[in-house]
């Protein structure tokens, strides 16, 4: 039976945090130590959600093999929205990586000239998330932007540039910078000549922070994503995954249900993420707004999880007062 109803797409950003303070492990999965090693996170979280947003393509470009065995040991009405990899939407950082962050590489035409997204990209790209298109499991992919990414002028090119280029795909656009909602038209005209989502974010907000109201900008996807309110650790922290230790309260859930309610009425598929996945909060936090929503909150949870996190409306079961249940990995 599908985790959920229509076209309406709940998940997590993610499903594997191994380690860390903020794992996921001992929480929403068994602990490491003494749990079986057939033990499958993702066919896990596949019981409880039905979908998630892929961040490893981020680091690296996705491989098919990889997105086969997801697609496999995934329920058939089971999707993943995939972010774009880092050079397609990250240049500065790609750069530092493909350079090893030598002195004044930026500034070398050659170093320049390959840095730049190129057919080859594209082609390598779309290989290796064609086994989850082809299976109908490929949700929208998601151009993240970083908050230097500036509207008009060569970013606003380089959008269009990019929005042909993935022309045939679901895409959905983060963008940070409070340019792209001070020319609001344009940018919504530009999404909406390419068929694309503008993503609709909540994070701490700073003086250069988007301004947005939530609302569907096309017919066809509406796409939210939410990375928690930890204003005091966003920019300085010890560890990235401080910037996602924050819980939604059930009242700030309220805050977008009905957003969400009103969108899939109106919208073919929408898409729901939650990013504050330190201890998975993420997981509580989607939880909450599929119980808000009148959504089953299915999957089993463990005693701890409960605990932690009342409001998620997680229900015990008799496997709570046992062993986790292991699952051979398919």
């Amino acid at each position: 039976m599908p985790v959920g109803s229509g076209g309406l797409r709940i998940g997590t950003s993610g499903w594997n945090y191994p380690s860390g303070k903020g794992t996921w492990n001992g929480v929403f999965y068994p602990p490491s130590r003494g749990r079986a090693k057939t033990f499958d996170e993702l066919s896990f979280y596949a019981e409880h959600f039905n979908t998630v947003e892929v961040n490893s393509t981020f680091y690296g470009q996705p491989r098919p093999e990889i997105a086969k065995a997801w697609a496999e040991r995934t329920p058939a009405d089971f999707e993943f929205s995939v972010k774009l990899y880092q050079k397609f939407t990250h240049p500065k950082m790609y750069t530092r990586q493909f350079t090893k962050g030598a002195a004044g590489a930026g500034a070398d035409p050659l170093v320049d000239a390959l840095v730049k997204p190129n057919a080859s990209d594209l082609d390598d790209f779309k290989r290796g998330i064609d086994p989850l298109a082809s299976t109908g499991k490929l949700g929208a992919l998601l151009a993240q932007f970083p908050p230097s990414f500036k509207g008009g002028g060569p970013s606003l090119e380089y959008l269009q540039w990019l929005l042909r280029a993935f022309s045939g795909y679901v895409v959905a656009v983060e963008l940070r910078h409070k340019s792209w909602s001070d020319d609001l038209a344009a940018t919504l005209s530009l999404l909406k000549t390419h068929g694309a989502a503008f993503v609709q974010i909540d994070e701490p907000k700073f003086r250069l922070s988007i301004a947005q109201n939530q609302l569907p900008n096309i017919p066809t996807c509406y796409y939210m994503r939410l990375h928690g309110r930890n204003a005091a650790q966003w920019w300085k922290h010890d560890k990235p995954e401080d910037r996602y230790n924050y819980l939604y309260s059930a009242t700030e859930i309220g805050e977008f249900v009905e957003t969400i309610g009103a969108a899939r009425a109106i919208v073919k598929k929408a898409y729901v993420y939650t990013n504050n996945h330190f201890s998975a909060k993420s997981v509580a936090n989607a939880a909450m707004i599929k119980k808000q929503l009148g959504e089953p909150v299915e999957g089993e949870y463990s005693a701890e999880f409960i605990a932690r996190y009342p409001d998620a409306g997680a229900a015990p079961t008799p496997l709570h007062a046992r062993e986790w249940r292991m699952r051979p990995t398919e």
